[in-house]
């Protein structure tokens, strides 16, 4: 009598896909921040433990990005330069970028001084001039040109506080990066690296093998976004709530109305337009945009953008890692043209002065030129101080926003990253070297699907054009 036994493989563990766990984290991550925000404060005014907890949590996972962000934007363009002697039109590439910066900026602004003049949000407020305070620091025209010339070789910044805690002196040093310097100094090592020839080859090989391990140590830290959606979405809750609105309620209706009609109509406009597909730009750039939103920083952000554009959208890395790291420091329709645009019109009917045809050509140049002005400073209020003083209203009307900042740079910063994967995407498409078959399958797992050994091995396949830009992803 004989008998067979049946061996079967143990049954892996299946998790959900990537897409729905960054939902379940943004679920969760609003459920917590309410439970958070219902627990208040402590008797010091201090958070609570559970607000500290998701304040961790999600800053700490952007920390991690932007750690990634020096080494990726500087291998990445140096490697790019370097693969440039293959490329015929890369002037013309650059000059189609900021051509297409331009366009959607003056789009942006004129639709933001379209809803500021018809929602009228300085005249729907309880607020008056006497609310108004000083923002302690402004944006300037000669910032563009301190943000774009180096203080050092890895375009470092810092900023050294000194207090007296108990009788002794404490000195707390923090160090920052200026993206835009980054990308200066990237420019220039690969224009050295392209003119030095083979002398240069090893350098450019090592540029190359640590990029490949610089894309592999991003792969695991974007693994984490479920995790820090949470805390992101979790901490805006409970601190931010939405009761900050009231006095403000019709300036942020109209500002997101305007961002609405940007993300949603102006961008899916110039993708048909260019003869592409609106749902697979959006199914494709949606990791980006929902990370933006919840973590309100485009430079944070960037290489999660970089990733999509490339990955999911079928843009050439060797245009890519030029043009989004670009746009991260100077392509921002949400922060520096819609945004200003209402808001200037709100602080000017708020102190009673009479906004001229002139007034409003001032504002569309300042959203088109200004975002390249402020490249070497962050965030919206820079932006606003600028276009403040062009018009020559008082700055003081910056502090009546501060309170609900936080609130609309959520969707000011998903606008700008959407922008910032939209401008390449269209200048590809338009001459000729998007990858069409990948970008029409377009898919946020394919963002998340983990790189080979040799994700980055060739790249010559990277400027090759459409047909290796799939290889190397499909690698």
């Amino acid at each position: 009598m004989s008998s067979s036994t049946t061996t079967h493989a143990p049954r892996r563990l299946r998790f959900p896909s990537f897409t729905v766990q960054v939902l379940l984290g943004l679920a969760l991550g609003v459920l917590l921040g309410w439970v958070a925000r219902q627990m208040g404060t402590s008797a010091d005014g201090d958070p609570n433990w559970l607000t500290t907890t998701l304040d961790e949590i999600g800053s700490s996972f952007v920390t991690l990005l932007k750690a990634i962000v020096p080494p990726l934007v500087f291998l990445a363009i140096v490697t790019s330069i370097a693969n440039l002697q293959h490329v015929t039109n890369a002037a013309r590439l650059a000059v189609q970028t900021l051509l297409w910066f331009a366009i959607t900026a003056a789009i942006s602004v004129a639709v933001g001084i379209g809803l500021g003049l018809l929602f009228n949000p300085g005249a729907h407020t309880t607020l008056s001039a006497s609310d108004g305070s000083d923002p302690g620091h402004s944006g300037s025209w000669l910032d563009f040109l301190n943000g774009l010339i180096p203080g050092n070789f890895l375009g470092l910044g810092g900023d050294t506080q000194a207090s007296v805690v108990d009788g002794v002196v404490v000195a707390k040093t923090s160090i920052s990066f200026n993206v835009l310097q980054i990308v200066v100094i990237a420019l220039v090592v690969g224009i050295a690296a392209l003119r030095s020839g083979k002398a240069a080859e090893p350098f450019l090989a090592f540029n190359r093998s640590a990029l490949t391990v610089v894309q592999k140590v991003l792969w695991w830290v974007i693994r984490l976004a479920p995790l820090g959606t949470l805390g992101l979405i979790g901490k805006a809750v409970a601190t931010y709530g939405w009761d900050l609105l009231a006095p403000l309620g019709t300036f942020a209706v109209a500002i997101y109305t305007g961002l609405a009609i940007v993300l949603f109509v102006v961008y899916p406009l110039i993708l048909r337009t260019n003869g592409l597909s609106v749902v697979s730009f959006f199914r494709g750039a949606w990791p980006a945009i929902q990370l933006a939103f919840v973590s309100r920083s485009s430079v944070g952000t960037l290489p999660v953008t970089e990733r999509v554009v490339e990955r999911n959208l079928g843009v050439p890395r060797s245009y890519a890692s030029f043009a989004v790291p670009l746009a991260a420091t100077t392509k921002m329709d949400g922060c520096a043209s819609i945004y200003p645009a209402i808001s200037a019109i709100f602080v000017a009917q708020i102190f009673g002065v009479d906004l001229t045809v002139k007034d409003y050509l001032l504002i569309a140049f300042v959203s088109v030129v200004g975002s390249a002005a402020t490249a070497g400073l962050t965030g919206a209020v820079v932006m606003l101080t600028l276009t403040l003083s062009t018009l020559g209203l008082p700055l003081a009307g910056v502090g009546l926003l501060l309170a609900i900042d936080p609130i609309l740079d959520m969707g000011r910063t998903a606008v700008n990253v959407a922008g910032q994967a939209l401008v390449p995407t269209v200048v590809a498409k338009r001459e000729g070297i998007l990858d069409l078959e990948q970008y029409a399958a377009a898919s946020a797992e394919d963002l998340f699907a983990d790189d080979s050994a040799g994700a980055a091995t060739s790249d010559d396949d990277a400027t090759a054009g459409p047909s290796s830009e799939r290889e190397l992803v499909d690698a």
